[in-house]
């Protein structure tokens, strides 16, 4: 086998394993519910997205071979997850936060998006390779994973606690708060570590354990909750926001970092050393500053993700 084979065999499992681990997402495949009722959110291909101005000298750092093709080759995960980056009522154009902050980077950096849908694990491959110039993908920063890219932040990782409305559950932010109870949760997740480490100390303290319950269809969770055959879900915030506004029948009762107790990222990323990190910061940066980030966050019922700067490679989530 050639050299540059061998040296390719060997590379794929370690990326595999950097793509794979620590993540809040990508989440089960969700069709949008209709956009209805006084929080509506707009699922139509005709976004009116909210856009950004070139900054010339922000776009002047990039670097020299994505400023002269004019485009930034941006991919995200093609499962479709509301309201991270889902097609819209016509099936075919994908619409989202991750795809309005996307743009708004693309506008600042005076390039024209070229976004591109791929399953999760050929993100990172795709980055790494140069195929892609970053990703936008609800990625969170972890140790591992800043061995071989670079990360520019834009919003806090976060998970819910997400109750039937007429749950008398009202405040879910400690472990003590989840003793005793059934909690539905997905296996092989952030929101499964935690809630484990939540109730091993319960049992330590003599508290009630949890019963945990695993569902990989949002739907199947959410009749559970309307049942009353579990007293909460855990997931990642954005979808639990985005099926409190649009449908209504469920509450947030509580909002951890997707760490648990480590303060947790998400970010787009890019290829390690390759010049553009810097550009994207500035980018981001300068939309959080002139309130185009803080209104693509709003339409997307996301505030509570804000962050008030964007940073270069941040302690991420420790290595497993």
């Amino acid at each position: 086998m050639p050299t540059r084979s061998l040296r390719l065999v060997a590379v794929l499992p370690v990326l595999l394993a950097v793509a794979l681990t620590a993540c809040a997402g990508p989440d089960p495949d969700q069709k949008p519910p209709p956009a209805t009722g006084q929080n509506a959110i707009n699922t139509s291909p005709d976004q009116h997205r909210i856009r950004g101005q070139k900054v010339e000298a922000i776009a002047a750092s990039l670097p020299a071979a994505i400023r002269s093709k004019g485009t930034l080759v941006v991919g995200a995960d093609g499962k479709g997850s509301p309201p991270l980056n889902f097609p819209a009522d016509d099936d075919r154009t994908m619409i989202g936060v991750e795809t309005d902050v996307a743009q708004l980077v693309a506008d600042t950096l005076g390039l024209t998006l070229d976004l591109r849908q791929t399953s999760w694990a050929n993100l990172f491959l795709a980055v790494d390779s140069g195929q892609y110039d970053a990703g936008f993908s609800n990625i969170t920063v972890t140790e591992e994973r800043k061995d071989s890219y670079d990360f520019a932040t834009y919003r806090v990782d976060t998970v819910a606690f997400e109750a039937a409305k007429d749950s008398p559950i009202q405040q879910v932010t400690k472990p003590s708060d989840i003793a005793g109870r059934t909690v539905a949760v997905s296996a092989g997740t952030n929101q499964e570590q935690i809630l484990l480490r939540w109730d091993a100390q319960n049992k330590a303290a003599g508290l009630a354990p949890a019963k945990l319950q695993y569902y990989t269809n949002p739907g199947d969770y959410y009749l559970a909750l309307q049942s009353g055959r579990i007293d909460l879900y855990l997931g990642p915030n954005p979808n639990a926001s985005y099926h409190v506004a649009v449908k209504g029948d469920t509450k947030i009762v509580g909002r951890v970092s997707g760490g648990g107790e480590i303060t947790a990222d998400i970010a787009a990323m890019t290829k390690k050393n390759n010049g553009l990190v810097g550009p994207l910061n500035e980018a981001l940066n300068t939309v959080i500053k002139n309130g185009s980030y803080s209104q693509v966050l709003q339409r997307w019922n996301l505030t509570s993700e804000a962050i008030p700067v964007s940073q270069i490679n941040p302690q991420g989530l420790p290595r497993t």
